[in-house]
């Protein structure tokens, strides 16, 4: 039988997202053409733009890997931190000509940039070259994802835990004292994140053992709280915590959603 001979993606393409992680959206190997699209959001509140960073490679941060291009995406309407939806698509067509645009979901608002394969790409050599450090450095990458993840994670939870339970409607149900002892514990916590990078390089363990120590005072916290109000609470650890994070960030970055 006739054999068909496919176009593949020789590398993974993706975004740089929260911490300068590298979110792949096409898999190397994939068939081309090919579209792939991912919903993302910002990391601070009433973020009026995002920074689209564009990269190729296998390694697991940003850093590691090769820039394709970048654009940023204004106009973005106020929004807490987590709210807004920005799609972000990737588009590789037969040529290899790669299109990637970015639309906010509510005002419609979008930008897009067009990658030629004689643009920048990278030779044959390059791309064995960067395949072997992806194996080489697994590990090693695996660390550092994790302790993005981690600081992203912690970072989020005390977010949500101020505009949900300090400054949300649960605020009205706490006493002075818990509202005094878990404002102070999140402010700590804030400032603990702020002091401690991940790019500073503590262990992921860290970064979660300092959540912990806020959950042992925010539960009982939220726990009272529910209680005043007739219902049942869960973990404040379970609470709904916004999908962002991002640290050492060069303009505005996104973080993906749940």
């Amino acid at each position: 039988k006739d054999l068909l001979l496919l176009d593949v993606a020789p590398l993974s393409l993706g975004i740089e997202t929260a911490g300068g992680v590298m979110t792949t959206l096409i898999p190397r190997g994939t068939t081309i053409p090919c579209h792939k699209a991912q919903t993302f959001s910002t990391f601070a509140d009433n973020q009026p733009s995002v920074d689209i960073q564009i990269f190729e490679g296998e390694r697991r941060m940003t850093k590691d890997n090769h820039p394709l291009g970048r654009f940023s995406l204004g106009g973005i309407p106020p929004a807490p931190r987590g709210v807004p939806q920005i799609e972000v698509s990737l588009d590789v067509d037969a040529n290899g000509i790669l299109s990637v645009s970015a639309t906010e979901k509510a005002s419609g608002k979008a930008q897009q940039i067009v990658v030629t394969p004689e643009k920048g790409r990278l030779s044959e050599e390059d791309i064995e070259r960067m395949v072997r450090e992806a194996e080489e450095f697994a590990d090693q990458d695996r660390e550092n994802v994790a302790r993005v993840e981690a600081r992203n994670a912690l970072e989020s939870y005390l977010y949500n835990l101020k505009s949900s339970v300090l400054e949300g409607d649960m605020s009205a149900k706490l006493d002075q004292a818990d509202r005094e002892a878990l404002g102070e514990a999140v402010r700590e916590g804030l400032e603990w994140v702020e002091a401690h990078p991940a790019s500073e390089g503590l262990p992921a363990a860290e970064y979660e053992a300092k959540q912990k120590a806020v959950e042992a005072v925010a539960n009982p916290v939220v726990q009272r709280a529910y209680q005043a109000a007739g219902a049942s609470a869960p973990d404040a650890a379970g609470a709904d915590a916004s999908p962002d994070g991002g640290e050492d960030a060069d303009g505005p970055q996104v973080e993906e959603m749940d």
